[in-house]
Order: C-alpha cells, then sequence, then structure tokens
C-alpha cells in the first residue's frame, strides 16, 4: 500500500491505494482535471503515456506526492 498526497499548489489532501493503481485511475477516482496544468509525481513532470503506468511502475514503494500545478496569468503585458 502506498500513502499518495495529492492535490495542487493550493490544496492537498492524502489516500492509501494499492501500488499496482495507474495514475490515471487514481486521478478518476479521486475526480481531479489532468487536462487543465501539468502533473507532477514526486517533484518531476509527468507526460500523457505516463499516466497508463502504475505507482510501482513509477518506482513509488511507500509515499508519494501527486501534484496538479496550474500556470496562472500574472497579468504582466
Amino acid at each position: 500500500m502506498i500513502k499518495v498526497t495529492y492535490g495542487n499548489n493550493v490544496s492537498k489532501q492524502e489516500d492509501i491505494v494499492d501500488a499496482g493503481t495507474t495514475l490515471k485511475a487514481f486521478l478518476k477516482d479521486h475526480n481531479i482535471d489532468y487536462i487543465e496544468g501539468s502533473m507532477h509525481l514526486d517533484g518531476a513532470s509527468l507526460l500523457a503515456g505516463d499516466l497508463y503506468k502504475t505507482f510501482a511502475d513509477h518506482g513509488v514503494s511507500d509515499h508519494c506526492f501527486l501534484l496538479k500545478v496550474v500556470k496562472a496569468d500574472n497579468g504582466i503585458a
């Protein structure tokens, strides 16, 4: 079992999942929109194909951070 801290740069939550769970299934089960913004696993940017890999495939064995980072427009012209 893996403890996943998930969310975004404003709000984070935790859940426990099986290491064989794909990242995409986890995101879907937790109603996380992975289209807007970029997804990061332990600080590393994820590519679209990475979502079909399991936590174990990514080398996660006990705890990880799965966060969505949305780049905001800072209004500088």
